[in-house]
């Protein structure tokens, strides 16, 4: 399971005009999930964000937690995070889970990250989505939790 992670000062995406989910001060997190991840990788990736330190105290920068901020978590799903392109010109998405059960973790991850408490919004799984943000930093993770991780 991959996630890109980018702080924000606000984010949103729209499906056909529509706003779909909005956040202020947070995390945009593009959500990536792969053809061997199981609930254990959504949990691991979920219990890491919500603990990373990515949020300054007014003296560090790298000091508080989303959950000590109050802040919001926007995600976005997004298999592209598994194209490999490596060989050729076009990438290959044959490591990025199919559809149905890639939705199921998602949305498994989605519900591991509302038990915070934070607000948190989602944009539509498998729609065409427009996605604004304004990057506070700027400030982006990469974040990957492979079976052979654990």
């Amino acid at each position: 399971m991959r996630a890109l992670l980018q702080r924000c000062l606000r984010a949103r995406v729209t499906v056909d005009e529509r706003v779909v989910g909005a956040i202020g001060k947070g995390y945009l997190v593009f959500l990536g999930v792969g053809k061997t991840d199981t609930e254990e990788e959504a949990r691991f990736l979920a219990t890491k964000i919500l603990d990373l330190r990515l949020f300054p105290d007014g003296e560090k920068e790298n000091h508080l937690t989303i959950r000590e901020v109050g802040g919001e978590i926007l995600v976005v799903s997004q298999f592209t995070l598994y194209g490999d392109v490596k060989k050729g010109r076009r990438p290959s998405f044959d490591l990025a889970m199919p559809g149905s059960e890639a939705k199921r973790l998602y949305e498994y991850f989605v519900d591991q990250l509302r038990e915070s408490g934070l607000g948190i919004q989602t944009g539509e799984f498998g729609a065409m989505m427009e996605v604004e943000l304004v990057n506070w930093g700027p400030y982006t993770i990469w974040i990957e939790k492979e079976l052979k991780d654990v």
